[in-house]
């Protein structure tokens, strides 16, 4: 079970190596000029982490289409739910595993 939850994890896991790389990479060129906190790239990041990568990517171009001039802005956080897979402290997913086996 746990090799077929990995393969499942893996296009969740490709978008997350995907937006880590622009968060170190190319988010640090724009500087703080997100309305909303946390950043779109964070948001973005949390919410594949948390929805996958189809589910997740929709959400995250829906708040990027509300983050312009004319937009307040403010507080807008990824709701976490409890779910068959954990994320790591390199922020990527992978299968739950049972303690005290």
């Amino acid at each position: 079970m746990t090799v077929l939850a990995s393969v499942a994890l893996m296009p969740r896991n490709t978008g997350i190596l995907f937006l880590l790389g622009y968060r170190k990479f190319v988010s640090p060129l724009y500087g703080d000029v997100c309305r909303y906190h946390p950043s779109c790239s964070a948001y973005g990041l949390g919410q594949v982490q948390q929805r996958g990568l189809l589910v997740g990517s929709v959400l995250t171009l829906w708040r990027i289409a509300r983050c312009n001039p004319f937009s307040n802005g403010g507080l807008d956080n990824v709701v976490l739910r409890n779910t068959w897979f954990q994320v790591n402290r390199l922020g990527f997913t992978e299968p739950k595993t049972k303690k005290g086996l």
